[in-house]
């Protein structure tokens, strides 16, 4: 794993999205940001003109945003640790509403020999899948007496 990068939690997600966004569609523009992260678009207009004085990206008058070597790699970096995170509790056989949204919580805080580990762990457990976690038991309400023999 690469060292960490100096870009924010928030920087982090913009430069994810931006990634994802031109991976789709060739482009990314402030409208399809702040869509996609929930955001007003004055908002994301004052995100990217920081995210340009930082050197993430550049802006492209009338085309969108393209991230500069630099973005590239902080949002490699981020798409990175969010894919090992969601092998690893996909793996642990979490739903995956649940995982999307405990990755999101999670991919920005953990460190780089943590998520080493982790990614070493889904190795393992992709070639050795865990047995279901609890046994499928019905509830006592759905029993049913034993029936005796008519005599």
């Amino acid at each position: 794993m690469s060292q960490r990068h100096i870009a924010s939690i928030s920087q982090e997600d913009y430069l994810e999205r931006i990634q994802e966004l031109m991976i789709e569609k060739g482009y990314a523009r402030v409208s399809d940001i702040a869509r996609e992260l929930g955001l007003s678009r004055p908002s994301v207009s004052v995100m990217v003109k920081q995210l340009g004085k930082l050197g993430y990206l550049t802006h492209e008058r009338y085309r969108g945003f393209a991230l500069t070597e630099r973005g590239r790699r902080v949002a490699q970096h981020v798409r990175l640790r969010h894919q090992i995170l969601t092998r690893f509790l996909l793996a642990l056989g979490i739903d995956p509403e649940t995982v999307a949204k405990d990755v999101e919580g999670t991919e920005h805080h953990i460190s780089d020999i943590s998520l080493d580990r982790i990614r070493l762990l889904c190795e393992r457990l992709e070639r050795s899948p865990l047995p279901d976690p609890a046994p499928k038991v019905r509830s006592p309400r759905s029993r049913r007496p034993p029936q005796t023999a008519p005599r």
